[in-house]
């Protein structure tokens, strides 16, 4: 079962999974997707496997994400083999979190886009010292997806508004205050822990390595960020941002000023309509509307151009300015794709449906 860029071992009662492009910090291929969906598949019913491990090669991260420059080259395209790629990824994000074994993901190192969605959806997520999670898609005229507008708009107040908009890293303390993940263990104990997989149930394992979680420096920041970001309008934001005389705020505004504004304003207008979602499943149908609707976007194409191909970090986006982002286009990525929407529904688990 193996490959190039996904390893795949058995050692006693434990599956894993490792994301093998370091040198491109393991980011995502459609092939990656389907080599994970095809392992899960082989060891659902398989006796001898008791639980998942999903881990990353190389010290730099687990996964920064999917493979952008390739949907880039795609969308000049039409966008149709991008469109295949995340109804594909989402399915899988799906699957993570209702798998019926423990699924372990060790959120070390750099965490962002398609890596959160592999892992923070998993049901023991572990981050570490060295952690820097992110969603950071409204930097390249996009919006978040894989399902992390369901996480971001569960985090305590507004810190997935911040978190969102700013497209920002956080550190491991931060999300776990965020709902991001479940344990903080030291990177050093990492070997320890996956040896200990393979023999004992995942939880009691992980419990033995994780440490008290460090205070996290963006809920310090809770009064300020919980003022700024409520509401429905990303010009408001800033004004209130503008007006706090708070260091950290006057930088958030700097980093949104610079983000598409098509892309702020559906973000964040999916945000919101996220929190009122009653599963992952209905996020994910949501991400999969907006998604492609944002291939026919100029910003999609030329934030990638400016951040990962030309590299000159220079964005010309259009609509320029949020004054010039209409209540229409926003609402027309939402619209209903029809007989190519993703469709997938929330069925509960035995355990679930009796509790």
């Amino acid at each position: 079962m193996n490959n190039d860029d996904v390893l795949v071992h058995r050692a006693g009662h434990l599956g894993h999974l490792i994301l093998n492009r370091p040198k491109a910090l393991n980011a995502l291929t459609h092939g990656m997707i389907a080599a994970v969906a095809d392992s899960l598949d082989a060891w659902e019913n398989d006796d001898d496997v008791s639980t998942v491990l999903i881990s990353g090669s190389g010290e730099r991260g687990l996964c920064a994400g999917g493979d952008i420059v390739a949907i880039y080259r795609d969308a000049r395209l039409g966008g149709t083999e991008s469109a295949a790629f995340w109804r594909d990824e989402y399915i899988l994000n799906a699957r993570i979190k209702r798998y019926p074994k423990p699924i372990v993901t060790l959120m070390d190192g750099v965490v962002l886009g398609g890596g959160v969605g592999i892992s923070a959806h998993a049901a023991i997520r572990v981050v570490t010292e060295r952690s820097r999670v992110g969603m950071p898609e409204t930097g390249i005229g996009f919006v978040p997806d894989v399902g992390g507008l369901y996480l971001l708009s569960r985090a305590p107040g507004e810190l997935g508004t911040h978190a969102a908009l700013t497209a920002g890293m956080i550190n491991g303390a931060d999300a776990m205050a965020m709902g991001l993940a479940d344990h903080f263990v030291d990177s050093a104990d990492l070997p320890a822990l996956i040896g200990g997989l393979a023999e004992r149930p995942a939880r009691a394992v992980v419990g033995r390595y994780a440490q008290v979680t460090p205070e996290s420096p963006l809920s310090q920041q809770r009064d300020w960020i919980d003022q700024a970001y409520d509401g429905d309008d990303v010009g408001t934001i800033l004004e209130r941002l503008a007006h706090l005389g708070q260091l950290e705020a006057a930088r958030a505004a700097e980093a949104i000023r610079a983000k598409s504004p098509t892309a702020l304003s559906v973000t964040l207008a999916a945000l919101r309509r996220a929190r009122s979602m009653d599963s992952l499943e209905a996020v994910l149908n949501q991400d999969y509307r907006v998604s492609l609707h944002a291939l026919s976007w100029p910003d999609f194409a030329e934030g990638i151009r400016a951040q990962l191909v030309d590299k000159d970090r220079n964005p010309a986006w259009d609509p320029a300015t949020l004054a010039d982002v209409s209540a229409a286009d926003v609402e027309h990525s939402f619209q209903d794709l029809g007989p190519d929407e993703l469709g997938l529904s929330f069925v509960p688990a035995r355990s679930e449906a009796a509790s």
